[in-house]
């Protein structure tokens, strides 16, 4: 008889999420962290990064309260104060996760873990090495910030995001940011919030490559304005200790440039992290460096699962490895599950917010689906001038003829609330005519959904056609 019916290797919002679910389902459930449980997402990523930009963005918004008649002097931050509120906040959530675990009876094994053989780990950890068996195992270990070979890279004061969230007394006055993904954009918007002067280098032609064009253009535009210098279609070659801290040298577009800053960020992307979690003999197959899965998230090993960002062809989102977790717990108890990712969004909490859901109009033509577009401003909103004074747009793409929803695209205040209802109509095959007739509340953002939906019908009403 196995010690536990299910081990979960790594505690983050994957790992968690599986494990409390397949305790609810009545299995004898275990959870090994070497680490914070929360895992990347609620100590190092999402959670830390949020309350940061909460903050910068509270003080901005003083600074700036004149056009609202909002006239305060002397407003400082302490950017001390900042980090430790940060810290506070991800405390107060990591003491909760322990409270569900203890709730449901999961035991949390604390060390490194190492799959020996299926359903068998060893756990090194403050008191030394424990084996363990259990029936199946999952994994659920993350990934880590990448660091490519570029020259000097290693060098003192180039940072990865783990090491920028460490938190610093006094702000830098000028940072380097190489990757205009998420991470760099959002790292861009707390400092220059503070007045940090920031510089944002992407190789592609545009920010958050991945999300629908306009919107990486729109909000390139928008941290323009704000004060971040963006160069794009920019490749780093190296970097070099300069006298007054670091030079990046780039290649833009056939043109060699070079940037100063204190420090530098590299926020590239991300790797998935499972060194040395198999014992030599037991080799999975794997895409690169990720594990393969198939739909029921089992690795070619049998009795292994794996879920989140070590696994290949899903998004490295903490929301997408809870839903591959639940999905995965209930195929491990028996039950029939399927994780669609249709339905999941990315979003950006930069100001105004950004977030997307669905088809591209890039997808729409790669895979030849005929697509029409509706759009909205901002500025056309009562509410979103009331809130940023109008900046941003709504933009839906819908099936040429049926009218069913492929995706929806946000800019705007509280787009990353407002992406739910976008998520929820590709879900149920949505068309812009239920969207249309369903009513919105006045005045709110969400007003501008069903305005986008018109515009794709030529029905708009207070916008052109």
């Amino acid at each position: 008889m196995s010690d536990y019916q299910l081990i979960v290797i790594g505690a983050g919002p994957g790992g968690y999420t599986a494990a409390l679910q397949a305790a609810k389902r009545g299995l004898h459930t275990a959870v090994v962290e070497r680490r914070e449980v929360g895992g990347t997402c609620l100590n190092r990523g999402c959670i830390p990064t949020k309350t940061l930009l909460h903050a910068s963005q509270v003080y901005r918004d003083a600074v700036d309260g004149a056009p609202a008649g909002v006239h305060a002097g002397d407003i400082t931050f302490d950017l001390a104060e900042m980090f430790a509120y940060k810290r506070g906040v991800s405390e107060k959530l990591r003491g909760g996760i322990h409270a569900l675990l203890k709730g449901a009876r999961v035991d949390l094994l604390e060390g490194t873990a190492r799959i020996d053989a299926p359903g068998r780990v060893t756990v090194t950890g403050p008191a030394g090495e424990s084996a363990y068996t259990a029936d199946r195992l999952l994994i659920a270990t993350g990934s880590v910030p990448v660091r490519p070979p570029i020259p000097g890279l290693d060098l003192p004061g180039v940072m990865t995001s783990d090491q920028l969230l460490e938190g610093s007394d006094t702000l830098y006055e000028s940072l380097v940011i190489m990757g205009g993904g998420v991470i760099g954009v959002e790292f861009a918007t707390f400092y220059a919030n503070l007045g940090c002067r920031v510089t944002l280098i992407e190789g592609m032609d545009r920010l958050l490559p991945t999300m629908d064009r306009e919107l990486g253009q729109n909000l390139g535009q928008i941290l323009k304005k704000q004060g971040v210098e963006v160069l794009t279609s920019a490749m780093v070659q190296s970097v070099e200790q300069a006298p007054q801290g670091l030079t990046v040298h780039i290649d833009q577009k056939g043109k060699e440039k070079a940037v100063t800053g204190e420090k530098v960020l590299c926020a590239i992307g991300r790797r998935p992290c499972w060194d040395g979690l198999f014992a030599p003999d037991l080799t999975p197959e794997t895409r690169g460096r990720s594990l393969r899965v198939n739909e029921d998230f089992q690795t070619s090993i049998p009795g292994v699962y794996a879920i989140g960002d070590c696994v290949f062809g899903h998004a490295q989102l903490a929301h997408t490895a809870s839903a591959m977790g639940e999905v995965a717990a209930e195929n491990i108890c028996g039950h029939e599950a399927h994780y669609c990712e249709k339905t999941n969004p990315t979003c950006v909490y930069m100001e105004p917010e950004a977030a997307s859901v669905g088809l591209t109009e890039e997808q729409c033509k790669a895979q030849g689906i005929a697509y029409k577009v509706g759009k909205f401003p901002m500025s056309a909103n009562g509410k979103a001038l009331i809130l940023n004074g109008g900046e941003g747009l709504v933009k839906i793409i819908a099936g040429a003829e049926y009218g069913e929803i492929l995706g929806m695209h946000i800019i705007g205040p509280r787009a990353t609330d407002l992406i739910a209802e976008g998520a929820l109509a590709i879900g149920g095959e949505m068309t812009l005519d239920e969207l249309i007739d369903t009513i919105h509340s006045h005045p709110t953002v969400t007003e501008t959904m069903r305005e986008a939906a018109l515009n794709a019908e030529k029905r708009a009403i207070h916008t052109k056609n």
